[in-house]
């Protein structure tokens, strides 16, 4: 496992990171103690970074995890979630120095534990910018005043509102999701500039939310459809010439090394340890140029989140 320092927070990560929204059925029913295997078999195969909310399951991935992390010492693991989304719609977000201070205590006792390395404001693109550069952020450094996180960060979907935010206020660091993969690239023109910031960088979804691989994305995935079957297509590509998109999609994400961890979400001990085998294969270069050029038409193709006004 090959681990890498987070901006300048000093904090070394795996780059290879565990995601929890599975851990809360994000992508179908997951057997729960399938689950705290999963997160069991990550800690003893080298990662360290865990990554969960309040939103995924509506809490079920925060107490599944903190099932899993009974009785695993603290020192073993870095832990991150988030605060102010609480469901799928607009009215259930609230970025109010009140309820973001209340969702960190919240959060600490379903995690059982008594601080998280990371704390960051969930999907700002849902709220008012002004608000959380002013009310949000300035409420959650105080939770890092009283022990309750070690960092502050920030995620959204929107590349662009990263920047936005972090000219106004400082971060420790950033998550972006679905903008360093195979088929989107955006996040790449941000890097110089969080460097520059001593940002760390979380990129989240890899496989675009299961857009890459061989099961096809859920139900509710945003992508539009000239972007689905651009996947299915390089999918296809990959099972022809003996390998997986997922494989691929993984390897093409952290041999970046500008970024500093990628987080991928599964509640299965196998697929686990299948990540963690498809991160260390040697890269397929001719398959990997094949398949971006498949991309090429809808390369940075992606959809709108939030308040019209932020994307």
């Amino acid at each position: 496992m090959q681990y890498r320092t987070l901006g300048a927070t000093g904090v070394k990560v795996s780059a290879l990171a565990f995601g929890g929204s599975s851990l809360g059925s994000a992508f179908g029913p997951i057997d729960e103690n399938d689950g705290i295997r999963a997160v069991h078999v990550a800690l003893d195969h080298g990662i360290n970074l865990i990554d969960t909310a309040p939103y995924y399951g509506a809490t079920k991935a925060e107490i599944v995890l903190g099932k899993a992390l009974k009785g695993v010492s603290r020192d073993r693991y870095i832990l991150a979630t988030k605060v102010a989304r609480y469901g799928p719609e607009q009215k259930d977000f609230d970025f109010s120095a009140a309820r973001v201070t209340r969702s960190v205590d919240e959060s600490l006792s379903r995690l059982g534990v008594d601080h998280v390395d990371f704390i960051q404001v969930h999907d700002m693109e849902f709220g008012d910018l002004d608000q959380i550069v002013n009310e949000t952020i300035p409420a959650l450094r105080k939770v890092q005043t009283s022990g309750k996180a070690r960092f502050v960060g920030i995620s959204c979907l929107p590349v662009r509102l990263l920047k936005h935010v972090l000219d106004r206020v400082a971060v420790d660091q950033i998550q972006s999701y679905c903008h360093y993969c195979l088929n989107d690239s955006a996040l790449a023109d941000l890097l110089p500039y969080l460097a520059e910031k001593k940002v760390g960088i979380f990129n989240s979804a890899p496989l675009a939310m299961r857009l890459l691989s061989n099961e096809g994305p859920p139900g509710w995935h945003p992508a539009p459809a000239a972007l689905r079957e651009k996947c299915a297509a390089a999918a296809e590509l990959c099972r022809a010439r003996g390998s997986s998109i997922g494989k691929l999609a993984l390897q093409f994400s952290m041999a970046h090394p500008g970024i500093h961890t990628h987080i991928v979400g599964t509640a299965s001990p196998t697929r686990v340890l299948q990540n963690i085998a498809d991160a260390a294969a040697p890269l397929d270069k001719a398959l990997l140029a094949d398949v971006l050029a498949v991309f090429t038409p809808v390369h940075n193709l992606t959809w709108s989140s939030g308040r019209p006004e932020n994307n």
